[in-house]
């Protein structure tokens, strides 16, 4: 295997705050001063702007001060041919190569507690069919856990990322993504957790010059799933496209917050997820935000999300926010939808012969459909296909 392309941790770091130093100052919520310094994150209250949606006394004290010292999970790996997926010390790991510091408490407290690093590498050059898949299972909720995931795609390598979580946890966790000059890498996250689990996550993603991202999050399970998900540029002609799917059920709380930082000029941007939510209390929860600094001249971004309400009872959150500082863009802008079915779709279904439950159903897999056929892994779409028509059968007799 191949590694040179990679500089050492410590070097990557002092590029990246460099790095950092170079942009112009901002003053803004999209941009959140971080820290590895837990003093610098106070308990939330749950008035603070990052954390007012999030359901504090469901998170078993991940952001207080609960130990994160728990083991109650195993680690399976699916590696492919060519990729190098293994557990580091932190002392001899490359954690930090991606600039990512740590902008809120239960981040900072993951950082703290992870005493590995699982670093994923796909070698420069190289060109992966097959998907390196893997799966956390959690195996009890009494202890929390805290996680750190590194992966590394080499300059001009093409390559799948899978991390798959069931089981039941109290699990925190950093995510760190580099995707170096030239690559393609498309990293897939699926939160299939126990209805009993509780999951804090926080991803961040590099993108190099002329590298493309596609970054996938789907989100079935957990009593209350908290996803954070950044990426900046190192280079002009980076490209990021963020796809989302979930379905919240009765009680479940699922929290996407999105930040898309254009650092670099003539990057792209582009962040779909769409959603659908039934039962009493299902709660979802989106926040798209986008920042285009001074430097990032001619970039194009555009965010979206849309949810299908299904039952009463059912709620959806949804606030995009675009904050420009230069006026020479290609184009920028955001759209949010909220809603029912629509009679209409389902009168000329019917109207077809179409009985009204199948009609449902319908309605909902064409409401996915266009995220799910962009995701690019076969064998995921059908899983997600699956998992979507149980989660309808369940309760389609109840749909109003």
């Amino acid at each position: 295997m191949t590694t040179s392309s990679f500089v050492d941790g410590s070097e990557a770091i002092q590029d990246s705050m460099a790095k950092a130093l170079e942009l112009s100052p901002v003053e803004s919520h999209l941009h959140p001063e971080g820290s590895f310094d837990l003093a610098d994150h106070p308990v939330p209250t749950g008035l603070e702007e990052i954390w007012r949606f999030t359901p504090l006394k469901r998170l078993r004290d991940l952001h207080k001060d609960a130990p994160l010292d728990g083991d109650h999970h195993t680690v399976e790996v699916d590696a492919a041919p060519g990729v190098t997926a293994v557990s580091v010390p932190v002392a001899d790991s490359a954690r930090g190569v991606s600039g990512y510091v740590p902008v809120d408490r239960v981040s900072a407290r993951a950082w703290a507690a992870a005493t590995s690093v699982f670093e994923v590498t796909i070698p420069a050059d190289a060109e992966i069919e097959q998907p390196t898949t893997i799966r956390l299972h959690g195996a009890g909720i009494e202890k929390a856990g805290a996680g750190h995931l590194l992966v590394r795609a080499g300059r001009f390598s093409r390559a799948v990322v899978v991390v798959d979580y069931d089981g039941s946890a109290t699990w925190a966790e950093n995510i760190e993504v580099v995707v170096e000059d030239g690559a393609h890498l498309t990293f897939v996250t699926i939160q299939d957790w126990n209805d009993d689990s509780v999951h804090v996550v926080t991803q961040h993603a590099t993108v190099g010059r002329d590298a493309e991202l596609r970054h996938v999050a789907v989100s079935l399970g957990g009593d209350v799933v908290r996803a954070s998900t950044s990426a900046d540029y190192r280079g002009t002609g980076g490209s990021v496209e963020m796809l989302g799917v979930y379905f919240a059920d009765a009680g479940q709380h699922i929290e996407h917050r999105l930040f898309a930082d254009h650092t670099a000029p003539r990057t792209k941007s582009n962040v779909e997820y769409k959603g659908a939510l039934q039962g009493q209390d299902a709660h979802t929860v989106w926040i798209g935000n986008v920042l285009i600094r001074k430097e990032a001249e001619g970039i194009l971004t555009y965010e979206s999300n849309d949810n299908l309400v299904l039952t009463d009872g059912a709620k959806a959150d949804s606030v995009p926010n675009l904050e420009i500082e230069t006026g020479d863009i290609e184009g920028a802008g955001h759209a949010s939808t909220t809603g029912r079915f629509d009679d209409q779709h389902l009168f000329y279904l019917q109207s077809r012969g179409i009985p009204e439950e199948e009609a449902r159903r319908l309605v909902v897999h064409g409401f996915f459909n266009d995220i799910i056929r962009r995701i690019g892994v076969p064998a995921l779409q059908e899983r997600l296909v699956a998992s979507i028509e149980a989660e309808l059968a369940e309760h389609v007799g109840r749909i109003d």
